[in-house]
């Protein structure tokens, strides 16, 4: 039998491969090969530990969990598009420089795009969604 710290790290890789779509929990203890018992006391003490966010869903007439990873490992794709990477200023570029990304127009209006992007993905205020504690 697997010890408990390590069937966590199993089961939190597994629920943030998952992404946005999450993972049944009893999908989870499956793929761990673990009881269901087991394999709830690990989603159980994950979500206290503010690891991932566990959401009750009929599925085939019973009640089970959805698990969703509270937090994504970061990816290329969210910095591909900044502007830093092709400034021909950007070996010159410093906070404490007259060019610095403080006063930088182009590197302002990629964070503004950003902030637009996520509030139409999410369909509405990701500020009052980030305080949100689901």
């Amino acid at each position: 039998m697997p010890k408990r710290n390590d069937l966590e790290q199993k089961a939190l890789h597994f629920v943030i491969n998952t992404g946005h779509e999450g993972v049944l929990q009893s999908e989870l203890w499956r793929e761990l090969s673990a009881s269901s018992r087991e394999g709830s006391r690990v989603a159980i003490k994950l979500e206290e530990k503010g690891l991932i966010r566990r959401e009750k869903e009929l599925q085939g007439g019973r009640w089970t969990y959805r698990l969703f990873p509270k937090r994504m490992p970061p990816s290329i794709e969210s910095i591909a598009d900044c502007p830093c990477l092709l400034c021909k200023d950007n070996a010159r570029c410093d906070p404490t420089t007259a060019i610095s990304p403080k006063s930088c127009e182009k590197l302002t209006e990629w964070i503004i795009s950003l902030g637009k992007e996520d509030s139409d993905a999410s369909g509405g205020d990701v500020f009052a969604q980030s305080l949100d504690p689901r």
